[in-house]
């Protein structure tokens, strides 16, 4: 295997990490045995290669990413209300125990495309569901360590 001094593309980098919200300082993420990242394949926020660019093993990293360079603003189009049928079971009834704010539901769109709802707040005939990223609008810092390096295997690149 061809070593890897610096983190470029199609690099597979190791790291440990914490992300965490930048005004709150609250941990969102934290990766404490070391995970593997394939760079430069836009498989990953752009803003978080861009920190790691360069980078050799043994190297740390902190660096914030604002909202906008990481899953973005809240879109206000992305929460709506949903009928109370939408959670019906076969027998025709909700299941008043399932259906709770702060619940997650996968949901599909009218092309089939999976998506991720949180039930924000609940009504007698219908629900609030927000399918904004659980990050959008919020600035995050990332923190790290880079723990080795080596270059993608073919098969890990073919199917991009």
């Amino acid at each position: 295997m061809e070593n890897v001094e610096k983190i470029s593309k199609n690099v597979v980098a190791s790291l440990v990490f914490t992300v965490t919200e930048a005004t709150t300082g609250k941990v969102v993420q934290q990766v404490d045995a070391p995970e593997e990242f394939l760079i430069g394949n836009d498989l990953l926020l752009d803003a978080f290669e861009n920190g790691l660019a360069g980078l050799a093993p043994g190297d740390t990293f902190h660096f914030p990413v604002d909202a906008a360079g990481a899953y973005g603003p809240i879109d206000p189009h992305a929460i709506f209300d949903l009928p109370m049928s939408t959670f019906a079971e076969a027998d025709g009834k909700v299941d008043e125990e399932v259906v709770q704010v702060g619940h997650v539901f996968p949901m599909a769109d009218k092309d089939g495309n999976r998506h991720y709802g949180k039930i924000i707040r609940k009504m007698k005939d219908t629900v609030t569901m927000d399918f904004n990223h659980p990050l959008a609008g919020k600035d995050l810092v990332f923190q790290g360590k880079v723990i080795s390096l080596r270059m993608a295997h073919p098969d890990e690149l073919k199917n991009l």
